[in-house]
């Protein structure tokens, strides 16, 4: 049994999906008050002597029955510590991150909403995804393990291109973004490419992480 503290540990779960090119984040309906039925960000209380991220786990897989080996990796984002965030009475709220892997998820799983079409959440947790969203494009392409959990081991530039878009707001011209990309540590650009765009077009590259 864990002893819980007064600290809320509440994750952004997040995938990138190809076919809705996309950021999606991982949202469950509450099973007990306050605000039961309604959809939330996975969030536990920090248990005494407890590490963030081993919370943040147990967040993701217990509320939104994601696989504990499809959580790729994991990371703190910023704290909320509003009076009136929980009817409950004032408790603080550490947001993280953590990056889900979909080729390890199976059956019927969590509401996976874009990042920037979240529908109304209980608490603050609009807030804390519309606050958290240009830390996640802060990290994109400087953190590795961010990006490479988001993206994959493998990814084409269009890709890329869809992710940071769906972060920042903005696309980056391709050129721009291929730069960034030589720049990061452990990613190669490979020589192979994607198939060929449903309009006609150059194939997009294919990137590889080699370390």
């Amino acid at each position: 049994m864990i002893e819980s503290t007064l600290v809320s540990v509440d994750v952004l779960a997040l995938r990138f999906d190809p076919v809705a090119r996309a950021v999606l984040v991982g949202v469950a309906p509450r099973a007990f008050e306050p605000f039961a039925g309604e959809l939330a960000l996975p969030g536990v209380l920090l248990g005494k002597g407890e590490r963030l991220r081993d919370a943040a786990r147990r967040a993701v897989t217990g509320k939104l029955g994601v696989p504990a080996e499809a959580i790729s990796a994991s990371g703190q984002l910023s704290t909320f510590d509003e009076p009136s965030r929980d009817p409950r009475g004032p408790t603080l709220s550490i947001a993280l991150w953590a990056t889900v892997d979909p080729t390890r998820l199976a059956g019927d799983g969590p509401v996976w909403a874009p990042v920037t079409e979240v529908p109304p959440l209980a608490f603050d947790h609009d807030r804390i995804v519309r606050d958290c969203r240009p830390i996640l494009a802060d990290r994109l392409w400087r953190d590795t393990g961010f990006t490479a959990g988001l993206l994959g081991r493998e990814f084409t530039t269009a890709q890329a291109l869809d992710a940071t878009e769906s972060l920042t707001g903005d696309r980056p011209y391709p050129a721009n973004l291929g730069r960034i990309m030589e720049r990061v540590p452990g990613l190669e650009r490979t020589a192979q490419h994607a198939a060929a765009l449903p309009k006609g077009g150059r194939p997009p590259s294919v990137w590889r992480w080699v370390s």
